[in-house]
């Protein structure tokens, strides 16, 4: 930590040390995975143009001898906050430079949050240039507390004015790793963070040696790891609601070509019985009509021979007389 403090005053007075060539090297964040901002000096900071806005946040953390489930070596409280628009962030804001100096601003908008707590320039750690099309350099202090007087922050923030409007309430970040290698901090990461927030506390943690580096690369790792399965079993089940869709489809198209046949079979079954009983009809009507004519045959043919007879009978009559 003092060496941190004396690196961040040689960059805030831009000055050589004593029999030195030139600066150490700016530090890096250098994990995988996570995108690297182009780091600067407090004194380069401060010479940029008028254009350039200006954006401080403060890391308060303190040392916790706690163990989890009495197992688990908690190491440090390291305080952040959730956000009116739901993403986590540092205790913060911008500074307008035109009234404000950079601790100075700071501490108002930390009043503001937290209600009880000033920063200096000794608690300066890094500044970094921000990606995207707005030209912001991001100041961030960083400043170890005892955890009685961290939990006296977290008491007073309650109280603060900005408590349930721009701050929804501190939480503490996990800086474990349980044997499922996702639950503490690779669950914490995976959150979504505002800004540069989790590049500055990924940069501290590395910095002030509060996690080692291999196991900063190790959660940032497994939270890559987190976010392909929810896609892979989104995936999986649109595959398995689609096929399930298909099936049900095919069952429906086959329900209906079985209802369909069954119906045609009843047509068809139904027209067949339909004419077997208009046959019927016609066989019993020419049976009905055969019966009939044949005693009207009978008839005639007994007619036919009366009138025969009778003819027969006629002239033999005549001659008689």
């Amino acid at each position: 930590m003092a060496a941190m403090g004396a690196l961040g005053a040689m960059a805030a007075m831009g000055a050589l040390p004593a029999g030195a060539a030139v600066l150490p090297p700016l530090p890096t964040l250098g994990v995988p995975g996570v995108p690297e901002l182009k780091p600067l000096t407090r004194y380069d900071a401060m010479r940029l143009g008028p254009g350039w806005s200006h954006s401080c946040h403060a890391m308060l953390y303190a040392p916790n001898p706690g163990m989890l489930f009495g197992r688990i070596p908690l190491r440090y409280a390291v305080l952040m906050q959730m956000r009116f628009d739901g993403l986590l962030g540092f205790p913060g804001g911008f500074v307008d430079r035109r009234y404000w100096s950079l601790e100075d601003g700071l501490n108002r908008v930390l009043g503001l949050g937290l209600g009880c707590v000033r920063l200096t320039e000794a608690d300066y750690l890094c500044s970094h240039l921000t990606e995207g099309p707005h030209r912001v350099v991001a100041h961030f202090y960083a400043r170890q507390l005892t955890l009685e007087e961290l939990h006296t922050i977290e008491i007073s923030a309650v109280h603060s004015r900005d408590h349930g409007l721009e701050v929804m309430g501190m939480v503490r970040v996990p800086l474990y790793t349980q044997k499922d290698r996702m639950g503490g901090l690779p669950n914490f990461l995976a959150n979504s963070f505002v800004g540069t927030a989790k590049f500055q506390l990924l940069f501290a943690l590395k910095i002030l040696n509060m996690v080692p580096e291999e196991k900063l690369a190790e959660a940032v790792a497994a939270t890559q790891k987190l976010k392909k399965p929810p896609i892979d079993h989104a995936a999986g089940a649109m595959g398995n609601l689609g096929t399930k869709s298909a099936n049900e489809l095919m069952a429906q198209a086959k329900t209906g070509s079985e209802l369909d046949q069954a119906e045609n079979q009843a047509v068809v079954q139904a027209m067949a019985e339909s004419a077997e009983q208009v046959l019927v009809g016609l066989e019993s009507q020419a049976v009905a009509e055969q019966l009939v004519a044949v005693p009207v045959a009978e008839a005639l043919e007994q007619a036919v021979a009366l009138g025969a007879d009778a003819v027969m009978q006629q002239p033999m009559a005549e001659a008689m007389e």
